[in-house]
């Protein structure tokens, strides 16, 4: 099976509970995780009050435009990422503040009938994608053959559990990076918006790139209050990109 877009998955989003003592006087209607960033910024200067009658998406905005993006930082949202390849994943999981990564393990996961995801440069020429598809399926065949003669060779190994990842485990190296995975992955608003203004832009492999994009679309569906400043556009290479509007919040 061969993939030529990312999936995503929401898995989780916040669930705000207002304190019965400590009332906002809201304007407008919000998503959870707006309302919690906008309580918590309220709560610095106790101004539950709403002395400036905004609307959630206005305060946000004055959040935005002040760069006090650490209020973000109480929004998680986790994302299901499939689709993708495990050269993407090395990139990704290079975002450590603020994120959290559950990765399929190679190791006890059969990967006799792998999913590989093509490489969006290739996409679309005929030639190019032959020779790609003929080394996936090479190193395909390779795993498969080395699985088999691996758990012969342990075959002493009386946990056959045991037997199977370590015949695994050895036989992976030969397979390659466009191998398919998925990863659950967690952030908060904050670290969000600082991957995707890196991954979103003309300067981001590919892959990436495409996935920072389908991530914006589905982000600002969630909180537009925090990811309404992204703007996807087509660049001069003629693919979708992605910028900021306010730069580090």
């Amino acid at each position: 099976m061969l993939h030529y877009a990312p999936r995503i998955t929401v898995l989780s989003r916040p669930a705000f509970s207002e304190p019965a003592h400590l009332p906002v006087a809201w304007n407008g209607p919000a998503s959870d995780g707006e309302r919690l960033a906008e309580f918590a910024g309220r709560l610095c200067y106790m101004s539950q009050r709403n002395p400036a009658n905004r609307t959630t998406p206005e305060y946000l905005l004055n959040i935005l435009k002040q760069g006090h993006g650490s209020v973000l930082e109480h929004a998680n949202y986790s994302l299901l990422l499939e689709g993708v390849s495990r050269s993407l994943t090395h990139e990704l999981v290079r975002h450590r503040a603020g994120f959290a990564y559950s990765q399929l393990s190679q190791r006890y996961v059969d990967e006799s009938e792998a999913a590989f995801v093509v490489p969006p440069a290739i996409i679309g020429d005929d030639a190019l994608e032959a020779t790609w598809r003929s080394q996936i399926e090479s190193a395909q065949r390779a795993y498969i053959a080395l699985v088999d003669e691996l758990m012969a060779r342990y075959a002493w190994v009386e946990d056959k559990v045991h037997r199977r990842k370590m015949a695994r485990e050895a036989a992976r190296g030969v397979l390659p990076n466009s191998t398919e995975t998925k990863i659950v992955v967690t952030a908060n608003a904050r670290a969000w918006r600082t991957m995707l203004e890196l991954r979103a832009g003309e300067g981001a492999e590919l892959e990436i790139r495409r996935l920072a994009v389908a991530v914006i679309r589905v982000l600002q569906a969630e909180a537009p209050g925090f990811f309404g400043d992204l703007e996807i556009y087509e660049a001069e290479d003629r693919r979708e990109a992605g910028r900021i509007g306010y730069h580090k919040v």
